[in-house]
């Protein structure tokens, strides 16, 4: 790899990342890229849980970081008063639930340049936020194809290939002249929004396998409920600023949850239509389980044979319906408003 000579600026939003935000930000101080070269904006929605206390200790000993304010408090928000304040040429967006490889900036925008690509990114390592099985459930799931289908940021890949989204991402400052901004009406799937854009316009979107970072999901399954379920509710309105469906693997859980209700319904009434819902379920079931007793016998975790299986069905379950009800909304052409919980 040749000397790096472009100034990067990497850009963090941040909401209430007490807990993690130091890990992340270590990660971020110790890349290998030249520390003259790089400047990191932490953008913070006005957090009130010590993470703006921790920001700032940790800018006294790297003058390299700066925090600056969202006062509206979503992550497209944060993005384009992060794009707006860089004086890099290059922008490196992160996430604050995420731990990064020291190589992670260098081997990113040394791609960007030889691919000739509009956008780069790398592989999700998805790791467990504790030591619980119910996160190590979690965890599993979003990395396992049945979790989350051929999602290849999320399952990895062997070989750079060309996608349709990548996590956070790698830019130039001059893509956003060319394709606008991030869509502040995007509350969710900014990511997948803008990379939308770039394709429509004639853009290449790669991931870079050997570039992989550390991602902590919710600890919880009513936070993974939540945020899938707001991930499905805002999927339409990509599809609908994009002009196309994204990818096909998001009208799975859709489906589910339609076949879920509709299937029982038919089965009250036809005996025929009852052994195939019935079916289907055992099914889905046993294709849980047999997952869940994988795990538990290669982490040696008994309960995971429970908890995987729950988390699938937790996991499908909530975009399926978010998903379902943002066509809803849209149907009867209502705008999308919903708070977010982080």
């Amino acid at each position: 790899m040749s000397l790096p000579t472009q100034f990067v600026t990497i850009v963090i939003p941040v909401l209430n990342e007490a807990k993690i935000i130091e890990d992340c930000l270590n990660s971020v101080i110790c890349q290998e890229y030249p520390k003259e070269l790089m400047e990191i904006l932490v953008v913070d929605g006005m957090s009130n849980d010590g993470t703006r206390d921790i920001v700032n200790r940790m800018k006294e000993k790297d003058s390299r970081i700066f925090l600056l304010d969202n006062p509206k408090k979503h992550v497209p928000s944060a993005l384009n008063i992060g794009i707006r304040k860089a004086r890099g040429c290059i922008i490196v967006r992160m996430d604050s639930h995420s731990v990064y490889s020291p190589h992670y900036v260098s081997t990113l925008v040394e791609k960007m340049v030889e691919l000739d690509a509009w956008n780069v990114g790398g592989v999700l390592i998805t790791t467990p936020a504790n030591d619980s099985v119910k996160c190590l459930a979690i965890a599993t799931c979003l990395s396992h194809p049945f979790g989350v289908g051929s999602s290849l940021f999320r399952i990895g890949s062997t070989s750079i290939v060309e996608t349709d989204t990548v996590p956070f991402g790698c830019f130039k400052k001059s893509l956003f002249e060319k394709v606008g901004m991030f869509d502040e009406e995007m509350l969710r799937n900014e990511d997948e929004e803008i990379n939308g854009r770039i394709r429509r316009a004639g853009g290449k979107i790669y991931l870079i396998p050997e570039v992989t970072m550390k991602y902590y999901p919710r600890d919880s399954l009513t936070k993974l409920f939540k945020m899938y379920y707001q991930y499905g509710l805002w999927k339409p309105l990509v599809n609908k600023k994009v002009g196309n469906a994204v990818s096909c693997r998001q009208f799975i859980p859709p489906l589910f949850v339609f076949g879920l209700v509709f299937g029982l319904i038919l089965s009250l009434f036809s005996p025929i239509f009852m052994k195939i819902y019935l079916s289907v379920l055992l099914l889905y079931l046993l294709i849980t389980i047999s997952v869940g007793i994988r795990q538990a016998i290669k982490h040696s975790r008994p309960l995971l044979c429970l908890y995987i299986p729950i988390t699938f069905f937790c996991l499908h379950l909530s975009y399926g319906i978010g998903y379902l009800w943002g066509l809803c909304n849209w149907f009867r052409y209502k705008k999308m408003k919903y708070s977010l919980d982080r």
